[in-house]
């Protein structure tokens, strides 16, 4: 479904992507490993058009969209949830999750559909329907954010480190989430820092360092302790 190859891109004259190389097909969940600093957010920056490339190629279903806006990665259905549980503090929930069904704002009787899907997927919102956004806590800020990108009915789904300052519980909350939207057959692009949540949901795993994926597996047994602490961390097991 998404692809690219030879990616590079960064901020200023300092080059962060290397050349990535990636592919994710469609109904699958990627998820892409590495310590601060080593460029996964600049990955699905790139990806959803908030960074231009300055190399290399990005397609979605055999269409080249690299250097497109945001705007036109999003009408082509790449939602992106950005890390930092991102909302508009002074509307409530509600108003912000029917935002996120902007740029299909003339079909009313969709939106009411998918606004009371996502109620129902995300009870604690619905109870909180009309509170401000600001009031919320952490864990309810990332569902609404999440909620808010499935508004947009995506294609593709992309999270920057969903599980970061959540309490175990919520991010025990937020896999069972993102479970039910794999078994749903949407394609997500995952970025954590929480090795566990990645390894428990993704099918297949990029560990980045350094701008370029030093190892890229199908998630399973071979995908041994040692070799996360060796590529992951830089160190010899």
């Amino acid at each position: 479904m998404l692809e690219c190859r030879d990616l590079t891109a960064g901020y200023g004259k300092v080059q962060i992507l290397n050349g990535i190389d990636l592919s994710v097909p469609r109904g699958g969940l990627s998820a892409i490993l590495g310590s601060n600093g080593t460029g996964k957010s600049t990955v699905l920056k790139t990806l959803v058009g908030l960074l231009k490339p300055t190399g290399g190629t990005i397609t979605l279903d055999g269409e080249r969209i690299d250097g497109l806006p945001a705007h036109e990665m999003a009408a082509r259905g790449l939602a992106f949830v950005a890390q930092g549980k991102e909302v508009m503090a002074e509307l409530s929930v509600r108003e912000n999750l029917i935002i996120g069904a902007y740029h299909r704002r003339r079909d009313r009787t969709g939106i009411a559909t998918d606004l009371d899907a996502v109620f129902d997927r995300f009870p604690r919102l619905k109870q909180r329907r009309r509170a401000a956004a600001g009031l919320l806590s952490g864990g309810e800020r990332q569902m609404l954010s999440l909620g808010r990108a499935l508004m947009a009915r995506p294609r593709m789904l992309m999270l920057d480190e969903p599980s970061a300052a959540l309490a175990p519980r919520v991010v025990g909350e937020i896999a069972g989430i993102l479970r039910g939207l794999r078994e749903e057959g949407l394609t997500m692009l995952l970025v954590e820092q929480n090795v566990s949540l990645a390894l428990a949901l993704a099918e297949e795993v990029h560990i980045l360092r350094e701008g370029r994926f030093a190892i890229s597996r199908a998630n399973g047994p071979e995908l041994d302790a040692a070799e996360l602490q060796k590529f992951y961390l830089g160190v010899e097991a």
